[in-house]
């Protein structure tokens, strides 16, 4: 299996970790998106979106979107909670990840690591949905370990990629004790350095 994908994107890092975590085997093929890298004839052919990540699985089929390619890759492990009620939980803070989390916790790092930004230079808004978003994940695990429970799942592995990074992109995450312990928790089961 090969992983398309730039190392500085936490979409790739999730697939990168979820192999790591569940030891499958894969090569690590290097994309850099800010000079085209994924907007080739030849990863056209692969991904039609030009985005990465992008997984080519052992038989040739490949296979987009990051939350897509965790769900597959970890089908039959215990990173998919067996009860369909808590599988659905887990698909559902995956969904809001992408949806009201992503696009702009991760378009504020994305602005000042990529684009060289001061954190001055952001959209007012964006850094106002990013703790929205913060907030919201800080309220939900107030009451849990995990983001489904006392089980670590696909969820912590969607959210902690740009959540553990927000500071890159101004948002402050000292004022978030249950995300910082959350990410500490997340970090060491996947057995990953603390990012700070």
């Amino acid at each position: 299996m090969k992983i398309l994908g730039d190392a500085n994107s936490g979409n790739c890092l999730k697939v990168k970790w979820v192999c790591d975590k569940l030891a499958l085997p894969y090569t690590w093929v290097e994309i850099d998106t800010m000079k085209g890298g994924s907007r080739t004839a030849e990863f056209l052919k692969l991904n039609g979106w030009g985005q990465v990540p992008t997984v080519e699985l052992d038989d040739g089929r490949t296979l987009a979107q990051s939350n897509a390619i965790i769900r597959y890759l970890a089908r039959g492990s215990d990173l998919i909670p067996a009860d369909p009620y808590r599988a659905a939980q887990m698909d559902a803070w995956m969904f809001w990840e992408q949806n009201s989390h992503e696009p702009y916790v991760a378009v504020c790092r994305f602005q000042t690591v990529y684009l060289g930004k001061a954190v001055s230079e952001i959209d007012p808004n964006l850094i106002k949905r990013g703790y929205v978003a913060l907030d919201h994940l800080e309220r939900h695990l107030a009451g849990t370990q995990f983001l489904v429970g006392d089980a670590f799942s696909l969820a912590d592995v969607s959210l902690l990629a740009y959540t553990r990074m927000a500071e890159d992109g101004g948002l402050e995450l000292e004022r978030y004790p249950m995300i910082r312990r959350w990410i500490a928790d997340a970090e060491h089961v996947l057995a990953l350095p603390a990012v700070r």
